[in-house]
């Protein structure tokens, strides 16, 4: 998934704000402990910052954009338990938050096992969340006024691809692989994340599908700019799929 850029007028971009109207500052002390949240400069600084916030200026019209950035933070540090406290009080202060129901269902996605006594019902739930979010979408007005049309879709075709990516990794939890091809083959379609490449050339090597599986670690392996780490996996699964393609053989 994409990495969140912490700054409040990018932040705005990704917003969904229930009300039509933008939300303001009541006093310079409250702008400040906003501007307190954009430069920290580290997930732990942010989160205090946001807890300030929250202190001081309880009644502030920003508190869903403050527990939306909490929740990012944690999830830059790993930490599943304050994403998902962070995640829950977003929802609360704002229900139509998608970009916090996305992060959500691909952190309960991503960390279900398979011998999980609850293993459904948190893929359910991270299925619910992403779909949730994709159909908010659907009618989330511009976040931000000074949003040109083209950056609101796509700000918008981002998100999307990120639901369906949260959507695969839960097929794929299920061991739906067809269904979590599709979903990851949609989500590529939409930004053409190497990573997500990557999670459908992996999927493509569980279902036994290993010219497709090839096909996508080469192209993953042919972008430029991929991250090396990226590059480095891909290289390694497909070298897998090679071996199971021959030994299939």
């Amino acid at each position: 998934m994409k990495k969140f850029l912490l700054s409040v007028g990018v932040l705005l971009i990704s917003l969904p704000l229930a009300a039509q109207k933008q939300p303001q500052p009541k006093s310079q002390k409250e702008v400040d402990a906003l501007m307190a949240i954009q430069n920290a400069q580290d997930p732990d600084s942010r989160i205090a910052a946001v807890e300030n916030l929250l202190t001081k200026f309880a009644d502030t019209e920003f508190k869903g954009f403050a527990l939306y950035i909490a929740t990012v933070s944690a999830q830059q540090k790993n930490d599943f338990d304050k994403l998902m406290l962070y995640g829950e009080r977003t929802l609360e202060a704002d229900p139509k938050n998608y970009a916090t129901m996305l992060v959500m269902s691909s952190a309960i996605a991503m960390r279900t096992r398979e011998h999980d006594l609850d293993k459904e019902e948190k893929l359910a739930r991270a299925e619910k969340l992403a779909k949730d979010a994709g159909e908010a979408l659907k009618t989330a007005s511009k976040p931000n006024p000074q949003l040109t049309d083209e950056q609101w879709a796509a700000a918008k075709k981002d998100f999307e691809a990120q639901m369906y990516e949260s959507l695969g990794i839960a097929a794929s939890g299920r061991k739906k692989y067809d269904d979590a091809i599709a979903n990851f083959k949609s989500s590529v379609d939409l930004n053409g994340d190497p990573a997500t490449m990557v999670r459908l050339g992996s999927t493509y090597n569980l279902a036994g599908k290993y010219d497709d599986a090839i096909a996508t670690f080469d192209k993953v392996m042919a972008i430029a700019d991929a991250p090396a780490q990226v590059k480095q996996v891909a290289q390694a699964e497909r070298a897998r799929a090679v071996q199971a393609k021959g030994a299939k053989k």
